[in-house]
Parts: C-alpha cells; sequence; structure tokens
C-alpha cells in the first residue's frame, strides 16, 4: 500500500508575525521536524511552500507552491502525488511535535476501511455557542473532540472531496461533506499547533519535559 504525505508549510503566519514554519524549535526549524516525522511513516513527501520559497531542509518528492487558502494549498500538493498512490496523510508544519505512532495509527484506520482518518483530544473545557455577546446554547462537551493533524485518507475519496474545490479548516470536512466516513484516533496533548510566539515557547518546554 503506498502512502505519500503532503506537508503543508505555505501559511503567512499573520498571527504569529511572520513564517512560522520556518522559526527554529530545538535544534530545528518547525517545517524540518515535520518532514522528517513525516518521512518515517510515508514513502514520499510533497511539501508545499509559500510561493517563491526555496527549500534546504530533509530531502521530499517535490516542492510545490501553495495557494492563498489552506484548502487550495492541499490541492497543489494533491495534484503531484501519482494516481497510483492509495493513502495521502496531510500534515501542518505548524504541529511540529506529532509522534510517528500517530501517523501509524491514521494510516493504520485508512486500511481498516475508513476513508479518513483524524486525532482528537477530548475537550475540557465547557463550550457555550454565542451570537454577539450572548450565550445562545451550552455545547455538551461529551460528544466533542479537538482535532490535528497528521490526517490520513483513501486517495480517491480525498481526491473526490477536493475536486469541488471548496474551503474549509481541515481536509476531514470536506471528505465528510462528500459522504465520505471519517474516524477519530486518540491525539496527542503535546501535539500544539503554534499560532502565536507564545506557542513556540510552550513547545520548547514540552520537548524539555519529554
Amino acid at each position: 500500500m503506498d502512502v505519500w504525505g503532503i506537508v503543508v508549510a505555505a501559511g503567512r503566519g499573520r498571527r504569529f508575525g511572520g513564517a512560522k514554519q520556518f522559526e527554529t524549535l530545538g535544534d530545528r526549524r518547525m517545517v524540518d521536524r515535520a518532514v522528517e516525522t513525516a518521512l518515517l511513516e510515508c514513502d514520499e513527501i510533497v511539501l508545499v511552500l509559500p510561493e517563491g520559497a526555496t527549500w534546504e531542509g530533509p530531502a521530499v518528492h517535490t516542492v510545490v507552491a501553495g495557494g492563498t487558502t489552506r484548502s487550495d494549498s492541499v490541492r497543489a500538493g494533491l495534484a503531484a502525488v501519482p494516481d497510483h498512490v492509495a493513502v495521502v496523510v496531510v500534515h501542518d508544519a505548524a504541529r511540529p511535535l506529532a509522534s510517528p505512532e500517530l501517523f501509524e495509527a491514521v494510516i493504520a484506520a485508512i486500511a481498516a476501511g475508513a476513508d479518513g482518518a483524524v486525532p482528537g483530544v477530548p475537550v475540557t473545557d465547557t463550550i457555550k455557542r454565542v451570537e454577539g455577546s450572548r450565550v445562545v446554547e451550552t455545547v455538551a462537551r461529551d460528544t466533542l473532540v479537538a482535532v490535528q493533524t497528521p490526517q490520513a485518507f483513501a486517495a480517491s475519496a480525498l481526491r473526490a472531496a477536493h475536486a469541488a474545490s471548496g474551503d474549509a479548516t481541515d481536509d476531514a470536512a470536506l471528505v465528510e461533506a462528500a459522504g465520505g466516513r471519517v474516524v477519530v484516533v486518540p491525539g496527542e496533548p503535546h501535539n500544539l499547533k503554534i499560532t502565536a510566539p507564545r506557542d513556540l515557547e510552550l513547545a520548547i518546554t514540552w520537548m524539555d519535559d519529554r
């Protein structure tokens, strides 16, 4: 079963104040860490970078330029994945601490027959839906999970979901909307998404603890 990975590193990092994927985490850049881990579990990697960026990191199959949205960037990467590939894993460079075991778990779920597999961690805060400043509903958190990457997909399901050129905050949402069966595997609490500089500081602390 051929498994290819798409590492999405095309963001401009507006909330971070710059292209966060190129920030150093420990002794390596975030994007290097994400690619290195993906290479442990994927046969080849397609890396999606900002337009005009060059790559001098770990060897990948190819580098492509991203689009204006995350979904556009994934589609650019997907176009570089050969038709014979059975499973595609999509991972964000902004999550540099995902473990090889997490990649294994989502890939195994696809091998077992799911169209998509995402890591999820329980939501511990009370969640309220609001309109303006008014609370309109308190959502039962026992049915909620916070979703991470890497996310794995049957390649055919992912291609079909992206065929309509829709946009979503993750690829699983597009597969779900297309009628695909997406399952959840246990996520990792330390698989932090780096959004702001303080997140990078926290990730360094977690690395030291591990």
